[in-house]
């Protein structure tokens, strides 16, 4: 890592130039200067925000409050302030790029003895946090976060998709999986929670991504419209104080009563990032790496044995293979046949998913009577192919440390733990327990049943994935009133801001508009096999699965062939063109091999790929692209050579997409 910290000698109030003067108004200004932010101290804090000479935010304002006791509330009145220039190259193994330049001015305000706050500001964003400096333990009773708009913008939310509307103790406990909603901020249902990313659009164009990074040991903000005028308010999940069991195959927490705090604080510590990506430019927004940035380094001196790779996965295709001479299910002899399947395509992993323990039990130790676990680890092994375990979330945590130092010794690589459905501090805190015991038996993580990422992968990189998103699973049952199309030409612009995903796609059985019906046992995807190709390189996901089986793929040997090439973390990433909610086209390097894939919604469109981004370099290459009949029969596509320099115009069918290979010398 390189550093090249400066301080600035100066900060802007009513003219006077000092760093350490108590200050009533203080303006930092991003590095290019289209960013600024200002600040103002007084009875309270706020804070506005002005985008290339555009105020997109009106003073909002900001506290944290704790409980009364042995730490005194922040003192807003006697801020005194320093800026600092940094800039710095942040290594960033099992990402969407090898480094990540990092630039940014940032103000330190002290408030008091105990209390201070940072904020910086990036040429794409703005993000502050809270810092407390007492040793004493204490509680956050509140935290005030609010962010007040200039008018009734636009805005494009994920609302929690379960709980009663009006009840937020009930839409506390969900999964994080939904679709957008896109409606004036007055419009918002003032009684449902939305969860994080979202978006709010200016009507210059301007995007704003609010989202949250380095959570840790502290509950996961929702926003709220409830209180009306063009405002989104902060909400959080109290922290709990009585839960009970239950819920699927008795593997979760219910909260029953909570306490009167947020969280608890054991001392010093740092606070989460409140963050607002802004762009007038819609592929920079999916471009950005603020998440990252803000997250805490690796805690994991040796990184040498984490292995992001493909995964031939079992659930989503319900065991369904044929052509076999044994009855398919949850048995050895299926697991026999996943892993030669691995093995012969050159995948990492195969993954056990629900059903290799004893349901109900919430036992990792039971195992039910048609698996050997260490047969198939060894039958594994000797094809050099790895085994991830799923795991419950109450199986996982009642005996995390003997479980994690069974499997390990045992050979498992890793595992999926599933069915958290909460973001109180009970569960941010669990997620990071797992983090750190996983990676002292040097086990990967992959989070299901999880809220959006906000940086885990960089402080823990055994966190290869996080779910929080509306994947490919949500077509086993939803109805044809669903439109993925849209939402994957949406989540790269909101959800993959905030990191990588187990969005799970690869699905061989492919549906026009009018042809999709949701399946459990024989599952299929809306839209065409150039779609589902060119999600591998659309999305993030380190740990990267194929979720049909391997009797559908080794009947479509070309498309096979292609998803098992793709890399699953890359050393150069560049979106190329897009629209939110309309399409996107993304290139990704790996080396000297660039991958370049691009997907519409239900609009068919013509694109043109320009490789002037390769410097004029010579390639030899291929391409899938829809096929002429893909608008009927979504299976259909065309697979050509590629060798030229040239502009190349594509024609992507409703649902469509294309993706492209080129080698370079």
């Amino acid at each position: 890592m390189t550093i090249r910290i400066k301080e600035l000698l100066w900060i802007v109030f009513v003219g006077i130039g000092s760093t350490t003067y108590a200050q009533k108004s203080f303006k930092l200004t991003s590095p290019d200067g289209h960013l600024v932010t200002t600040i103002q101290t007084g009875n309270e804090l706020t804070y506005s925000v002005d985008y290339k000479q555009e105020n997109i935010l009106l003073a909002s304002p900001i506290a944290l409050t704790p409980t009364t006791g042995s730490v005194e509330a922040p003192q807003v009145k006697s801020a005194k302030g320093k800026i600092q220039q940094i800039k710095q190259t942040i290594p960033s193994p099992f990402y969407r790029k090898s480094e990540i330049n990092d630039h940014y001015n940032e103000l330190k305000l002290s408030l008091g003895k105990q209390w201070s706050i940072e904020f910086r500001a990036y040429d794409d964003g703005v993000a502050y946090r809270f810092v407390n400096h007492s040793k004493k333990p204490f509680h956050i009773e509140k935290e005030t976060v609010r962010y007040n708009f200039p008018d009734d913008l636009m805005a494009t939310v994920p609302y929690v998709a379960r709980g009663e509307d009006g009840n937020y103790e009930s839409q506390f406990h969900n999964s994080f999986e939904n679709t957008y909603t896109t409606l004036p901020l007055s419009e918002l249902n003032k009684k449902r929670l939305m969860f994080l990313p979202l978006v709010v659009q200016t009507k210059n164009g301007t995007k704003i991504c609010i989202t949250e990074a380095d959570l840790e040991n502290y509950p996961g903000l929702y926003l709220s419209s409830a209180e009306g005028g063009n405002s989104l308010s902060g909400v959080q999940p109290a922290y709990p104080k009585t839960t009970v069991q239950g819920g699927h195959n008795n593997l979760q927490f219910f909260v029953t009563a909570r306490e009167s705090y947020l969280a608890r604080v054991e001392g010093a510590r740092t606070f989460p990032w409140r963050t607002m990506i802004i762009t007038g430019n819609d592929t920079q927004l999916a471009e950005s790496d603020m998440t990252y940035k803000l997250a805490s380094p690796s805690r994991l001196k040796d990184i040498s044995w984490i292995k992001p790779g493909k995964v031939a996965w079992d659930w989503w295709n319900d065991w369904n293979i044929d052509g076999v001479d044994f009855v398919s299910g949850v048995n050895n002899p299926t697991y026999k046949y996943y892993i030669d399947f691995a093995s012969k395509h050159h995948m990492e992993y195969v993954i056990l998913d629900e059903g290799w323990s004893v349901n109900g039990e919430a036992d990792l130790m039971q195992v039910v009577k048609d698996i050997d676990i260490k047969e198939l680890i060894d039958y594994a092994e000797a094809r050099q192919v790895s085994i991830i375990l799923w795991a419950g979330f109450h199986a996982f945590n009642r005996d995390m440390e003997n479980i994690c130092k069974h499997y390990s010794a045992m050979g498992v690589k890793g595992f999926k733990v599933d069915f958290m459905d909460r973001d109180d501090q009970e569960i941010v805190a669990f997620n990071q327990r797992a983090a750190e015991t996983c990676a002292r038996y040097k086990l990967i993580l992959d989070l299901h049943g999880m809220y959006k990422p906000a940086g885990m992968n960089r402080t823990y990189p055994n966190v290869l994935n996080f779910e929080g998103v509306h994947g490919l699973e949500q077509m086993k049952w939803s109805p044809a009133s669903v439109d993925q199309m849209k939402y994957d030409v949406t989540i790269p612009f909101i959800r993959q801001v905030a990191g990588p995903m187990d969005y799970t796609q690869g699905a061989m059985r492919n549906t026009a508009r009018n042809s999709y019906f949701p399946c459990n046992s024989e599952p299929m995807s809306q839209g065409t096999r150039c779609h589902q190709l060119a999600l591998y390189t659309i999305l993030e996901s380190p740990f990267n699965m194929l979720c049909d089986n391997p009797s559908n793929y080794m009947r479509e040997p070309e498309s096979l062939e292609f998803i098992t090439q793709i890399p699953t973390v890359w050393d150069e990433t560049r979106v190329l063109d897009g629209q939110m909610g309309e399409y996107i086209v993304t290139a990704r390097r790996k080396g000297n091999v660039w991958y370049i894939g691009g997907i519409t919604n239900w609009t068919e469109r013509d694109v043109t790929v320009d490789f002037s981004f390769l410097n004029n370099a010579s390639f030899r290459g291929v391409m899938f692209k829809d096929g002429v009949n893909a608008h009927r029969s979504a299976r259909d596509y065309t697979k050509k050579e590629l060798e030229t320099i040239s502009p190349v115009n594509i024609h992507m069918a409703p649902g469509g997409g294309f993706v492209m290979k080129l080698v370079l010398p």
